[in-house]
């Protein structure tokens, strides 16, 4: 299949690569047909495509490498609409926001992660809990370091 993106051209996806989220993503329910892209150069970073909208991609990462702790308990009826079975490798993913005004402020969206079925190719967007922040830094911000104190007079008279 020929797929458009106005990021990255023309390119051809095979039948077996893309991914069906039945219900589509939060914002975007008219959208169920993606294909995750890899970059060209080894980032953890990789592009959710639409095959059907050029203009519709999301950047995504495996929130592990966000906080290595990173867990969820999927219900039966997720389970159930990727065609999940206890023994299918399912892969995490969050979409990230990258601010215009401010690119270095990239968040990652670690309570709505998708959750995809690598068997089926069926994906889902779960919204979990409020245990995991909709906006998780993912560059820590530097850590101002405080200037020296000024020496006093007496430390300034003996050297």
């Amino acid at each position: 299949m020929k797929c458009k993106s106005t990021r990255f051209g023309s390119f051809d996806v095979s039948d077996e690569s893309i991914l069906h989220f039945p219900s589509g993503l939060l914002g975007f329910h008219d959208q169920s047909r993606y294909v995750i892209l890899d970059h060209d150069t080894p980032v953890p970073f990789k592009w959710l495509q639409s095959v059907t909208d050029p203009d519709l991609s999301f950047v995504i990462m495996d929130p592990v490498e966000l906080t290595a702790d990173y867990s969820l308990v999927l219900t039966p009826e997720a389970l159930a609409e990727v065609k999940g079975l206890e023994t299918d490798d399912l892969l995490l993913l969050v979409i990230l926001t990258i601010p215009s005004e401010d690119p270095g402020s990239v968040t990652a969206n670690l309570r709505g992660p998708l959750v995809v079925n690598q068997r089926t190719k069926m994906g889902k967007q779960v919204v979990l809990a409020d245990s995991y922040p909709t906006r998780h830094p993912v560059f820590p911000r530097a850590v101002p370091i405080p200037e020296p104190a000024a020496p006093s007079l007496q430390q300034a008279a003996c050297s």
